[in-house]
């Protein structure tokens, strides 16, 4: 029951929420926050449930983009066509990604993902006969005419998604990732083939990542390979953490609170970053655990 009436207060705020934010620059921020709903749930899955510290997840995002986009303006496929097909590669190289990187932990398996997230970056800046670098895609449309319904349709798959992943952890094979991110000898010994399950999670958090990569370049309207550099996945990062890695909703709150609070802060001009910065560095050090986790000791 409670599953249920929180589920129905997530969809009530989804359909109120580009009517008590109804200018276009609020329902365009509402559309961001959507994608980095889905980016950080995405995230999580890797880091919060299985314990790896993956910073490449920004590689992914930008693969769904650049996949989905050039099949549809290269190829002319069908937007849901190629939307499929790139969340299904996104998937594939996260698995093989994880073939070389399960065996890593700590901060070798950041390092290594960083390292790819480099490379990915360099190829879509440097493959211009493909991704045309620098120079950029244009001329992009989105799958559906109006940002409200753009937002509906990533705020909905959002939905979807979230309750794949809760009905995910909650089965035997969330107990699985959680055995191995808390003990990986010990599951080991219970015959838990850890890098198996961890490739698993690298692929389907990769694939999620992907998703919400095919609907930023409609939204934007162009595509560029910046909009994909490794600062992308620390803001990833940070939005697990903020919220409470290891959770459900922790991703999503931290997602809606690092997408609202920088343009809550534009009032502050110069001294936005440095604001957006103390409340971040305050939210590490008081409240380790996240927003969710403070909130559940109350």
């Amino acid at each position: 029951m409670r599953r249920a009436a929180f589920f129905g207060i997530a969809i009530a705020l989804v359909a109120a929420a580009p009517w008590l934010l109804h200018t276009p620059y609020w329902r365009g921020i509402l559309v961001i926050c959507a994608m980095n709903v889905l980016l950080a749930l995405s995230l999580n899955l890797v880091m919060g449930y299985t314990g790896q510290l993956n910073l490449g997840q920004s590689a992914f995002f930008g693969i769904g983009a650049y996949v989905s986009t050039i099949l549809v303006k290269t190829y002319h496929w069908n937007f849901w066509l190629a939307s499929l097909a790139a969340v299904a590669f996104a998937g594939v190289v996260g698995l093989a990604l994880a073939a070389f990187a399960v065996r890593l932990r700590g901060h070798y398996l950041a390092i290594a993902s960083l390292g790819f997230a480099v490379i990915t970056y360099q190829v879509l800046v440097n493959w211009e006969k493909v991704t045309e670098g620098v120079r950029g895609i244009y001329g992009i449309l989105p799958p559906v005419g109006s940002t409200v319904g753009l937002f509906y349709l990533i705020a909905g798959i959002g939905v979807l998604v979230y309750w794949l992943m809760d009905n995910l952890v909650r089965s035997p094979v969330g107990d699985t990732l959680r055995a191995i991110r808390e003990d990986e000898v010990s599951a080991a010994s219970l015959g838990v083939r850890s890098y198996v399950w961890k490739a698993f999670a690298f692929s389907i958090g990769a694939g999620v990542a992907g998703l919400a990569g095919v609907f930023y370049p409609g939204f934007v309207g162009t595509l560029v390979p910046d909009a994909f550099n490794i600062v992308e996945s620390f803001t990833m990062l940070a939005m697990v953490i903020v919220g409470g890695m290891g959770t459900m909703i922790g991703p999503v709150v931290g997602a809606v609170v690092l997408t609202f609070l920088p343009e809550l802060l534009r009032g502050f001009g110069e001294l936005r970053l440095m604001v957006y910065g103390i409340a971040l560095t305050l939210v590490v050090l008081f409240m380790p655990g996240g927003i969710v986790q403070l909130v559940k000791r109350k």
